[in-house]
C-alpha cells in the first residue's frame, strides 16, 4: 500500500503465512483474486492434505480481530487435478473456475469448477470439467478466460496435433452437466510453442497470448487467435513478433492492453540477459505488422528474470515483479511513460 502523503516509501504488509508443515498449503505462485466482501482468493502450488496444493480464501479482520483469517477451501488429491500454478477467474453465482498443470484421469491435468456450498454451510464442491491428454491438450499451466456465452478459454503448455501444445475452448453442454472441450490451435514451432500464460481478449473476441518457445528464433512469440468471421469459417492464429534474444527471450506471462490498443508484456530472459519489458502496437495507416519497441531491459541490479505480467494505473505507469535485485530477492518496479 501507498505511504501518507508527503512520503516517497510504499508499505508492505504481510496478510498471511503459510505453516511449515504445509497443512494450509505451501508456495503459492499465482496471483490473487478479490470478490465484493474483500476475501482475496488463491492457489498453492503444493501442501493441503495430499501434498498437491490447495485453494485458500484470505479473509479481512473483523470486529476485534487483528489478523486476516486463513481457510483452505480445496485440498487437490490427484484425481481432481495436482499442482495448481494458475489464479481463479469466478462468474457471477460465486463459482471459481482454474487450472492444474497434472492430475487428473491421464495425470496430464484438468480443469476444474469450484462452487461454494448451497446453504453458506458445509465443504466447499470440486467438478472437473476437463481432464487434459493428448490431441486435446496437456499440461495447462494458465489461468482460464470466459466469453460473453460463458466459454472457458485456455492454454496447455503440450499436447496438441505436435505435442507443443494448445489453445482450447470448454463449452457448458446446453441443458444436460457437463462440458464439450475443442482444440482452436495447435501450436508446430513455427507459429510458437509451449505457452504458459494466460490469454486476454479484445472488444471484437480475438484473443492474445504467448509462447515461451518456437517461431522464426524458437525464443518464444507473441500470437493472435481470431474468431471465426463471414469469410473464415475456422479460428486463426498470427504470429505478432518473434523474439530474437535482443528484444527479449521466453515470454511467460499474461500480456496486457492500454486505451489505445497496445500490447505490454514480459520476456524471463534476453535483452541484457536479464529480461526485457516489450510495447507492441496495432498496425497504423500503411503497414501491414505489429511493431515491437523494447521498453526496459534489466540488469540484475534493478531486477533480473520477470515471469509474471505486468499491470497499470490510472496514469499510465506500468507495475510488475522480478527476481534479482540489489539484494538478489526479487523487486517491485515502476515504469513511468
Amino acid at each position: 500500500s501507498r505511504s501518507p502523503a508527503g512520503q516517497s516509501d510504499w508499505k508492505l504488509t504481510t496478510l498471511a503465512v503459510f505453516p511449515a508443515d504445509g497443512s494450509g498449503g505451501l508456495y503459492p505462485a499465482a496471483r490473487l483474486m478479490i470478490d465484493a466482501a474483500g476475501n482475496l482468493y488463491g492457489t498453492t502450488v503444493k501442501g493441503g492434505a495430499a501434498g498437491d496444493g490447495t485453494i485458500f480464501r484470505l479473509s479481512p479482520p473483523g470486529s476485534g480481530q487483528a489478523h486476516w483469517t486463513d481457510t483452505t477451501l480445496l485440498s487437490f488429491d490427484g484425481h481432481n487435478g495436482a499442482y495448481p500454478h494458475a489464479s481463479l477467474i469466478a462468474d457471477a453465482k460465486g463459482n471459481f473456475y482454474g487450472t492444474a498443470p497434472d492430475g487428473g484421469a491421464s495425470g496430464n491435468g484438468t480443469a476444474f469448477e469450484l462452487s461454494p456450498p448451497g446453504s453458506g454451510q458445509g465443504p466447499w464442491r470440486v467438478t472437473v470439467l476437463a481432464s487434459f491428454g493428448g490431441a486435446g491438450g496437456a499440461h495447462p499451466q494458465a489461468a482460464l478466460l470466459f466469453d460473453a456465452a460463458g466459454n472457458l478459454y485456455g492454454t496447455t503448455s503440450n499436447g496438441g496435433a505436435y505435442d507443443q501444445g494448445t489453445v482450447f475452448r470448454l463449452s457448458p453442454a446446453a441443458g444436460q452437466p457437463g462440458w464439450t472441450e475443442s482444440v482452436l490451435v495447435s501450436f508446430n514451432k513455427a507459429n510458437g510453442r509451449n505457452p504458459y500464460a494466460n490469454l486476454i481478449a479484445d472488444r471484437e473476441g480475438n484473443f492474445y497470448g504467448t509462447t515461451t518457445h518456437g517461431g522464426d528464433y524458437d525464443n518464444g512469440t507473441v500470437f493472435m487467435v481470431m474468431q471465426p468471421g463471414p469469410h473464415r469459417p475456422n479460428w486463426r492464429e498470427t504470429v505478432l513478433t518473434s523474439f530474437n534474444g535482443d528484444n527479449g527471450i521466453s515470454p511467460a506471462s499474461r500480456l496486457v492492453f492500454d486505451p489505445a490498443g497496445n500490447l505490454y508484456g514480459t520476456t524471463t530472459f534476453g535483452g541484457h540477459s536479464w529480461g526485457t519489458v516489450f510495447k507492441l502496437s496495432p498496425p497504423s495507416a500503411g503497414l501491414s505488422a505489429w511493431r515491437q519497441t523494447v521498453i526496459t531491459t534489466f540488469d540484475g541490479t534493478d531486477g533480473a528474470w520477470p515471469m509474471a505480467g505486468l499491470i497499470f494505473d490510472q496514469a499510465g505507469n506500468l507495475y510488475g515483479t522480478t527476481s534479482g535485485g540489489a539484494d538478489g530477492n526479487g523487486t517491485v518496479f515502476e515504469l513511468s511513460p
